[in-house]
């Protein structure tokens, strides 16, 4: 399966680093690694994070640290739609 970062993906991890780099820009690079690199790993295993029902059919959820990774399996493609802090109510939120 071929792991695709919506273009609403790429634009979250781009505000996560930005907001980091305001305190530690060397931080906010890592950071935003160790976020690319955790979705490359659900592309290993994605049935093994849960269905997150209300936010829409066939989306699962993998934390990481105080932010969610929000994605969708189809028959050929890991697709990650978001890339939140866990405290905004992403139940509200446009996903796709």
């Amino acid at each position: 399966m071929a792991l695709i970062l919506s273009p609403l993906a790429v634009e979250d991890i781009k505000e996560i680093g930005d907001y980091i780099a305001q305190d530690n820009p060397v931080r906010a690079v890592s950071f935003m690694d160790e976020l690319y690199a955790q979705c490359q790993q659900i592309g290993e295993i994605p049935t093994m994070y849960p269905l997150r029902t209300a936010l829409g059919k066939n989306i699962r959820c993998c934390p990481y640290g105080r932010y969610i990774i929000l994605f969708s399996i189809d028959q050929c493609d890991i697709r990650i739609q978001r890339v939140l802090h866990s405290a905004r109510d992403v139940e509200n939120m446009r996903l796709l």
